[in-house]
Order: structure tokens, then C-alpha cells, then sequence
């Protein structure tokens, strides 16, 4: 690694906070731009405008998607900040660059009844069974990111007013209610594994545990969500995040406020939140109000 992208994912770790897989997504990409630029032999500090809207076109002769073309946009004009704060230009060549114009997605949702079948689905008598349905429950009752679960600590839960404090992106702290049954699963999982198991030093304060004691990986999450899918006969495809996507898509249908909703998911802004209104309000509606028990 260069001593450009070193000092630049200093900057992203100190200066904006970032999570680590920001940084390294943004490292990766200025990385992407330095290839580029060996390519048309110059560097990427003697890169302009010009040559940036090249490497642009490079990008999508590559093929990449329009989210991927945005996120290396994105972080482009974050590292050439990082070099004029540094003095290393004297003007800023990406202050002109705009993102391709995406088109919004409507993510897969499940519904209180997919839920449930998925969580019925998981074997108690197993060791991690308790801790697995604490999971799915905890995603579906509070809208949680799987880095965000993964990372939860035991003080972050506050049982006796039903809250959870969760860490989300560039560290930024937001407190989200927890439904009695998710609390009521975690104990359950705290009472049967955690507190029988030997933990590995360093990884004491974690909620999710695997059977050596360390903090759960987000690949084990995402597998066993997948395997729980196969084993109940699921079409959709799902992951962590769809969990959260109905979390947020069952409050909205159901008439919560978009601002509260947007506080509890975390999003930076509204507009995110606002692609759950574009959901099938009717159906959803009644699926809440006939069937969820956990609002």
C-alpha cells in the first residue's frame, strides 16, 4: 500500500468515522483508480477532470452496476478531499463528477408468517439453537444491520425500559426499542449457553458467542439464514438485511412515522427510509394488523 492510501485511510478512520468495511471498500477503490492511472501512465495525483471522467467510462466497460459506480464515486471524491486537506493538489479535480442516476430497488420483504416458519425451523435441542433464534428475533424486532449485531455488547441491552443502544455506521450511537419477545429469547439464550461457556479473553462484553467463545462471524449469520431458507422450502432470497427490510417495511405499512422509522434504522437520510412507502401498503397492512406479534 502506498503512503498516499495509508495517510487517506487514516483520514477515513479518524477524520469521517467510517466502519471498517467503508474504509476498506473506499481503499479498494482508490486502488481501483490507481490502476487506471499506471494504465495512462500518470499517477493519481496528476490526475483532472478529464482523465477522471475516462476512468469513469473504464468502469463501466468493466461492467460494474450503477451502486457500484456510485460507491467508487463516492469514494474518489473523498480521497482527492483528503489530498487538497493535505496539500498534496491544489484543486480538488472530482468536485465535478456526478453519480450515475440510480434506480430505486424494492428489497425483498418477509412477512409474519415467512418469519415465523424460519424461526420454528431452528432445532432448540442443538447447541446454538437458543442463541440462533435470539438472532433472528433481535433482527426482525429491532431492524438491526448484522455489523451492528454482531458488534452488540451485553451493557448495550437495557431489559427494564425494552431498549437496545446500538452502534451503527461511522460510530455514530442510536438507541432502538426491543420487543419483549426478542428480550425474553435473549435471556433464554444467556441462561441456557452464554453464561455455560467458556469465552475466549477479548471477546467477554459480546452478546452472540460461537462454541469457542469468540464473537460471531457475519458469515455464520448470512449461512444460517440460507440453510434455515433450504430447510423450509423459502423461494426468496434472503440475508440478514431482508429481516431488516421487513422490520422497517411493517412499521411503515402499518402507519409508523417516517422520522421514527429513520431514527431506528439509522439512516443518514429520509429518502432511504422512503423506499419502504413504495411497498404494497394493503397487504402488508392487513398482515400486521390481523398477525404480528411482536408490534
Amino acid at each position: 500500500m502506498t503512503g498516499l492510501l495509508r495517510g487517506f485511510r487514516t483520514y477515513l478512520q479518524l477524520e469521517l468515522s467510517l466502519s471498517t468495511n467503508s474504509i476498506d471498500a473506499y481503499v479498494s477503490d482508490v486502488t481501483k483508480l490507481e490502476v487506471f492511472a499506471n494504465e495512462i501512465g500518470q499517477s493519481t495525483t496528476q490526475l483532472g477532470y478529464k482523465e477522471l471522467m475516462r476512468f469513469l467510462q473504464w468502469l463501466n466497460d468493466l461492467g460494474l452496476a450503477e451502486r457500484t459506480q456510485a460507491r467508487i464515486i463516492s469514494g474518489i471524491k473523498s480521497y482527492y478531499s483528503y489530498l487538497k486537506l493535505e496539500k498534496v493538489i491544489d484543486k480538488n479535480p472530482s468536485e465535478l463528477l456526478e453519480t450515475p442516476k440510480l434506480s430505486r430497488i424494492l428489497p425483498d420483504v418477509l412477512d409474519v408468517n415467512e418469519v415465523n416458519t424460519l424461526i420454528e425451523a431452528i432445532d432448540l435441542s442443538k447447541k446454538g439453537g437458543e442463541r440462533d433464534k435470539a438472532i433472528l428475533e433481535l433482527l426482525f424486532s429491532s431492524g438491526l444491520r448484522v455489523s451492528e449485531l454482531i458488534d452488540l455488547k451485553i451493557n448495550d441491552i437495557i431489559a427494564e425500559e425494552g431498549l437496545v443502544v446500538v452502534t451503527g455506521k461511522g460510530n455514530k450511537q442510536r438507541i432502538v426499542p426491543i420487543g419483549s419477545v426478542a428480550l425474553k429469547q435473549i435471556s433464554f439464550y444467556m441462561e441456557d449457553q452464554r453464561n455455560h461457556q467458556p469465552i475466549q479473553k477479548g471477546h467477554e462484553a459480546f452478546v452472540f458467542l460461537n462454541q469457542r467463545g469468540r464473537k460471531l462471524s457475519r458469515v455464520y449469520i448470512f449461512k444460517m439464514i440460507q440453510t434455515l431458507a433450504e430447510k423450509t422450502g423459502l423461494k426468496k432470497k434472503i440475508s440478514p438485511h431482508t429481516f431488516r427490510h421487513s422490520f422497517a417495511t411493517s412499521l411503515v405499512e402499518a402507519g409508523a412515522d417516517l422520522r421514527a422509522v429513520q431514527q431506528m434504522l439509522g439512516h443518514k437520510s429520509i429518502t432511504t427510509t422512503e423506499i419502504y412507502t413504495h411497498l404494497d401498503r394493503t397487504y402488508l397492512k392487513e398482515v400486521i394488523e390481523q398477525f404480528h406479534p411482536r408490534s
